[in-house]
């Protein structure tokens, strides 16, 4: 009797390896931004922020670990409803009786504990746009479907936009991406695109519009204006000219790494401008290899999603490198003064507990479908 072979299943190490390296990467670079802050701020405690995101690196990577290797991710398909709008409802409560910090309200305290439930939102987007997607199967081109799944995405978008324009601009993302690869009508999207091209353009005129019928908050269209014209508005554009400083100063090679000086004068570096200190201490030749880290992280999803073993999974790990994708790309954006500064995280180096640990139990997610593909039996 002929022996049965063992099946055989792919697990993508390299994505494992490369999302590990990069998560010890940011707490080296988190460490050499957040020092001297830390110090001032904390009682002399220089580790402050380290240790914090120490902690937040090994639940995180733990918890990507145990989806990888346990959660039957089809689980995700069959609570994608529940997922969905919990996510919502945490969102709500937020802008009800959430904690504000400045000018904008994104945190919620639950048992003594902060996070953002704007963060959990994309993950109940992307679940939810991929049921809904494989539900509809052969009708998914059809208008009904198409506005259903743009109302999915685009609604939780405006709303969270509100009080965190940049999580919005990334969950409306994250839907069109979506649908855009099962959509044969590309004349929307093209529409789409040069809409977002001439609000980009003729962004101080709109936010002119919002400013005075109140349609954006002050803090908003300010940071749109300083970006625009930044002689007049130098206490908003302050973060953003230091950042600029790191930057042109670090050269090829930068000035090594903890050599950093605008670290001792921009405010929070540890947060949304990281990547102008990596620039500034590792030069351009770190600033091009955390970009190339971050290529080989996105072509490994595209390969997982490309060989996943059914259309809710493909869809996933679409969805969340569309996610990754779009937070790199705006992160450093605002860093090189390329958009107005959104307040936005850069994956897996910005000092940040909720952001982090659910990026990576994304990362178990896609690990998640790799495994569930067969190489051979």
């Amino acid at each position: 009797m002929a022996q049965k072979r063992k099946v055989r299943r792919f697990y993508d190490y390299s994505l494992l390896f490369v999302v590990i390296f990069l998560t010890g990467f940011g707490l080296v670079m988190l460490y050499s931004a957040s020092s001297y802050s830390a110090f001032m701020e904390h009682h002399g405690d220089a580790m402050f922020y380290l240790k914090r995101q120490a902690i937040f690196s090994v639940i995180g990577i733990v918890g990507m670990l145990v989806v990888s290797k346990v959660l039957d991710y089809h689980l995700l398909q069959r609570f994608n409803m529940p997922i969905y709008f919990v996510s919502g409802i945490f969102v709500i409560l937020t802008a009800i009786i959430g904690l504000s910090s400045h000018g904008s309200t994104r945190w919620l305290r639950i048992g003594g504990i902060n996070f953002q439930p704007s963060e959990l939102m994309k993950i109940g987007v992307i679940v939810m746009l991929s049921s809904r997607i494989v539900r509809n199967g052969n009708n998914a081109n059809k208008k009904n479907n198409i506005i259903y799944c743009l109302a999915v995405g685009l609604l939780p978008a405006a709303f969270i936009g509100l009080s965190n324009l940049s999580t919005g601009i990334i969950i409306a993302g994250i839907t069109v991406a979506m649908i855009f690869i099962v959509c044969r009508n590309y004349v929307v999207f093209a529409a789409l695109g040069g809409l977002v091209g001439i609000c980009y353009i003729y962004a101080y005129q709109i936010a002119q519009f919002c400013n005075k019928f109140n349609l954006l908050k002050d803090y908003q269209c300010k940071r749109i204006f300083a970006w625009k014209d930044p002689a007049s508005f130098e206490d908003a554009t302050f973060q953003t000219l230091q950042g600029l400083y790191a930057i042109g100063s670090g050269g090829i090679f930068g000035k090594g790494l903890g050599e950093s000086v605008q670290k001792f004068l921009m405010p929070e570096a540890q947060n949304d401008m990281i990547f102008t200190i990596i620039c500034e201490e590792l030069g351009l030749f770190g600033a091009v290899s955390l970009v190339i880290l971050y290529l080989i992280i996105i072509s490994r999803m595209l390969e997982i999603a490309w060989n996943a073993p059914d259309m809710f999974g493909s869809l996933l790990v679409f969805g969340i490198m569309c996610h990754i994708s779009l937070q790199v790309i705006l992160n450093i954006a605002v860093a090189t003064n390329s958009i107005p500064n959104t307040g936005i995280t850069l994956p897996f180096i910005s000092y940040g507990g909720t952001s982090l640990i659910l990026l990576l139990l994304e990362i178990g997610v896609c690990l998640c479908v790799s495994n569930r593909t067969v190489l051979e039996r």
